[in-house]
This record gives C-alpha cells, structure tokens and sequence, in this order.
C-alpha cells in the first residue's frame, strides 16, 4: 500500500471516531495545509510517526488528507531539532518518555544523555517523594495527638461507670502507641530526606558541567 492510500484509508477508518476524541488539529490547521510546518512541529516535539494517523482522522471530517511526503520530510528537519544530547537529558530528567524516533546517527548521542537525564529525574523523584512522607506522616501525628486530646477529654466526662472509662484509657495507650511508631517512621523519613538531597547535589555536580546550567 502506498504512504498515500495508507493516508487514504487511515482517514476513512477514523472519520467517525475522530467526532468523538480529542482533534489534534482544528479545522483551520487543516484547511490551512501546511504539512511541512506540521511536521516539523511534531518531528520537533519527538513524536512518532503514528502522529500523521491522529491528523489524518482530524482532518478527515474537513475532508482534507494529508501530504504525507511534505509531513515526513517537515518531521525529519523536526528531529534534527530533537535528536540533540541536550534536549535527551532534559527529556529524561523531565520524566518524558522516548518513542524511539532518532535516526541512528542521532540516537548514539541522544540516547546516552536522555539517560543520565533519567538518573536525574529519579533522584529528584525520590527527594520529592521523602518530602511527601515526611508531611503525610507529620500530618498523621497531629490527628492522632488530637485523637488522644478528645479521649482524654471523654474520659473525664461525669456519669461513666469504671469499665467505660477502663476501655476509653486503654483506647489512649493504643493510640499513643500508634503515635510512637508514627514518630518512628517520621524521623526515618527525615532521614531519607537527608539522604535524597544528598543523591540530588551530587548527580547536579555530576552532570552540571556536562548539560549545562539546569
């Protein structure tokens, strides 16, 4: 089949589901035709060439297909922009995903640096997430110091016999045990803070030299 029939019979095929999604055209960039420009713009973003399907059934209900060789060679000037070592670290530390599109000349570069990027998103990930822990469980010793705050309280109301009030004490113990485990994992938490932007400070001096101020 050739690319443009493929355009063709993608645009059919998708014409009544396109109604229903996300258009990743309007009706002007359509109308407008400009498929090198398109191309480029999706070459330069590191999109696949699956794309030109998602424009075909955008287009398709403007009865518009298409020029597939302007799109394909919009997109490789597109990648040229993409495919640079610089842009792979920020993609990686970014947490953007790589769908695989350099050319092999390009790739031996991008590929490399796209994974220190990722080196750098997961230490950065992993500090964010201690600080998440650190606040979660903070916020979990302030509701249960308040829990123990209103047992106490009940346990000093008038008209309860000795066996409730036995219960509501025993109720306290258990939350002020919860409490001290709480503690625990809170100050392993703050721990792994100190250890997270330890990891961050020394993959920023690692790689500062190398990308570039970020």
């Amino acid at each position: 089949m050739t690319m443009r029939l493929w355009i063709l019979a993608a645009a059919a095929g998708g014409a009544a589901l396109a109604l229903g999604s996300c258009a990743t055209m309007s009706a002007e960039q359509c109308m407008a035709g400009d498929w090198s420009g398109q191309g480029y713009s999706d070459g330069a973003a590191g999109l696949t060439m699956s794309r030109l399907n998602d424009h075909a059934e955008a287009c398709a209900k403007h009865g518009v297909t298409p020029d597939a060789a302007a799109y394909g060679a919009g997109r490789e000037q597109g990648l040229l922009q993409y495919c640079t070592p610089e842009r792979g670290f920020r993609e990686g530390r970014t947490g953007s995903s790589y769908g695989g599109v350099c050319p092999s000349r390009l790739e031996a570069d991008f590929v490399p640096a796209y994974r220190d990027g990722q080196i750098v998103h997961q230490v950065e990930q992993a500090l964010t997430d201690a600080r998440n822990r650190v606040d979660s469980l903070g916020n979990r010793l302030e509701e249960l110091d308040e829990k123990i705050t209103a047992k106490q309280a009940e346990a000093r109301a008038e008209g309860l016999t000795d066996q409730q009030r036995e219960t509501i004490r025993n109720r306290i113990q258990e939350i002020r045990r919860e409490r001290a485990d709480t503690e625990r994992e809170w100050r392993r938490a703050q721990d792994a803070i100190d250890d997270a932007e330890r990891d961050v400070r020394d993959v920023r001096w690692r790689f500062q030299s190398q990308y570039g101020g970020w």
